[in-house]
């Protein structure tokens, strides 16, 4: 054998070497718990599609899935804390609607939202809806656009702070519909809420499942759905499309992702068995009540719609001017 070929074959060798620990890393994956990042406090979807998720997982796989909620930083520290994780299948993050919309309201982040993360699943969406308080003279999207061309700036709305879905389905709404009202964030859904059925702010968009209750109960009369088809948990209220503001559309999205750097025969397995969790009756059903959509995607299809929010939302924000404190 000439020294070539000693070469070939002793760097082949070595290839094989190297391989070896990464294939039974993949075969015996997974082999101990699982920690789930979750970037918001306990109690809101995002939290309930991780423990649902988890608890499928744990069920399907023996290994214990834990979930842990790290708010915080408009949801940066979460996130930065699973881009800094070892890439190995063992932290995973549920990726909210701000993912997308950060990179452009922050002046800097700590991570790389392009490169920092393989992306799993598109898992869930939702619809904002339009919303004012019981006693509102306003019955209609168009009453609320005229009012607020009457009184440019006098109308406020609610939000759960900059960047928001909520936040920024008002931002695109004034923008489309050519009217100023007023922002008033706030921590969380539930005080922004409150708010507005006391009659302290006079509008706002939020999840299918933070106002529906409030809808249900006569608190609060919604205007409008913010996906391009009406939601079938209020199926008389028509969509912001159809009621004057032509072309809009906001879906609230939630997405499972790893580590940039996981191997992908483990994206691949987790893409799998998170997939099949998501179509299960259940599932469906409990997300259903919600206003939830289980979605379910490749990993590449994931990656596509991140690609794409990223377009929409970095318009919006660059001609709303909007940037966090």
């Amino acid at each position: 054998m000439d020294k070539r070929m000693l070469i070939r074959a002793a760097g082949a060798a070595l290839a094989l070497a190297l391989l070896a620990p990464a294939q039974a890393q993949v075969a015996a994956y997974p082999d101990h718990p699982i920690r789930i990042v979750v970037p918001y406090p306990p109690g809101g979807f995002n939290d309930t599609l991780a423990r649902t998720v988890g608890a499928k997982l744990q069920s399907a796989w023996g290994q214990p899935v834990v979930v842990e909620n790290r708010p915080g930083g408009a949801t940066n520290i979460g996130i930065d804390m699973v881009a800094k994780a070892p890439a190995d299948g063992y932290t995973l993050v549920v990726l909210p609607f701000s993912f997308a919309v950060n990179p452009f309201i922050f002046a800097k982040l700590p991570f790389d939202p392009q490169t920092d993360f393989a992306p799993i699943t598109l898992a869930a969406t939702t619809s904002n809806l339009l919303v004012v308080p019981a006693a509102s003279p306003v019955n209609s999207v168009q009453e609320l656009v005229a009012l607020a061309k009457s009184k440019p700036g006098s109308l406020s709305y609610a939000s759960t702070g900059v960047g928001s879905s909520n936040h920024l389905s008002m931002e695109m709404f004034k923008q489309m519909a050519g009217v100023d009202i007023t922002h008033v964030p706030y921590k969380g859904s539930a005080p922004a809420v409150a708010d507005l059925i006391g009659g302290h702010v006079g509008t706002m968009f939020d999840n299918v499942s933070n106002v529906l209750q409030h809808v249900q109960s006569g608190k609060l009369k919604v205007l409008g759905v913010t996906t391009p088809a009406r939601s079938a948990l209020v199926p008389s209220v028509p969509t912001v499309a159809e009621s004057g503001v032509p072309g809009y559309e906001v879906g609230v999205w939630f997405g499972f992702a790893a580590p940039a750097g996981t191997p992908k025969p483990i994206i691949d397995k987790l893409n799998a068995e998170i997939v099949k969790i998501l179509r299960m009756a259940d599932v469906r059903e409990k997300f259903s009540l919600q206003g939830v959509e289980s979605i379910g995607s490749t990993p590449e299809q994931f990656a596509a719609h991140l690609q794409a929010q990223r377009a929409v939302w970095s318009k919006v924000v660059r001609e709303a001017g909007v940037r966090a404190d």
